[in-house]
């Protein structure tokens, strides 16, 4: 090989170390002039916040967890059965009479038939019209229903007195007035199905004799029947 090649040779393989030394001397010298520069000037303010980023996808779904497992046995429960009750229907039924004109004074004076819906329902029975009794002597009649032949017992009997007093022995003369009455109460405890309500006349039960009674003079009478829910 000749010297020129030699010396081309030499200096391929010299240079890249002096250029590699050189570059770490810049290096240093840099970091220096950066360490006295931080040293000497202010830190200026901080930027604005940077905006949030787009929401990232859904991670991949989770293994299903371990069944659970099974509760203790609870107790038995109690069995309630539904009531289903037909909506009530209202039932009445009213008689009526133009003039009765009755002069009994012992006995039934007037009747109704009604068809009763339901056992469990309570029968109001109205009379109204004319009633009198006039005496001579203290007397004392009752007016009473009966419900196919008796008298209610639930709770008490539907009945309405009238008592009077002497007339005036002097004048020979006695009470004559005719006033509108009426005879009214609430039976319970009556079967469904037909009922034959009455209207009777009796003597009062502390034992004043009877006088004479009048039902119904010169005018309309009537005797209302309804059910009702207890």
């Amino acid at each position: 090989m000749g010297s020129l090649a030699r010396l081309v040779l030499f200096a391929w393989l010299i240079l890249p170390l002096f250029g590699a030394e050189s570059g770490k001397k810049r290096s240093m010298r840099q970091r220096d002039d950066e360490e006295r520069y931080n040293g000497l000037c202010t830190r200026g303010s901080p930027g604005f916040p940077g905006r949030e980023g787009n929401p990232g996808m859904n991670g991949i779904p989770g293994t299903p967890g371990i069944p659970g497992r099974d509760g203790i046995k609870g107790e038995k429960g109690e069995c309630l059965q539904e009531r289903l009750e037909e909506p009530w229907r209202i039932n009445y039924k009213q008689c009526a009479w133009k003039a009765l004109n009755y002069g009994i004074d012992l006995g039934k004076v007037v009747e109704c038939t009604f068809t009763k819906i339901r056992s469990d329902s309570a029968l109001r029975v109205l009379f109204i019209g004319s009633l009198r009794l006039k005496c001579k002597t203290p007397c004392c009649q009752r007016w009473y229903f009966t419900f196919n032949g008796a008298e209610c017992s639930g709770p008490l009997p539907v009945e309405a007195i009238i008592y009077l007093d002497q007339g005036s022995p002097e004048f020979n003369s006695t009470i004559n007035i005719h006033r509108t009455s009426t005879v009214e109460g609430l039976c319970e405890g009556i079967n469904a199905g037909l009922v034959d309500v009455s209207l009777w006349i009796g003597l009062c039960s502390d034992g004043y004799p009877q006088g004479d009674a009048s039902t119904g003079w010169n005018s309309v009478s009537r005797l209302i029947i309804e059910e009702l829910p207890k």
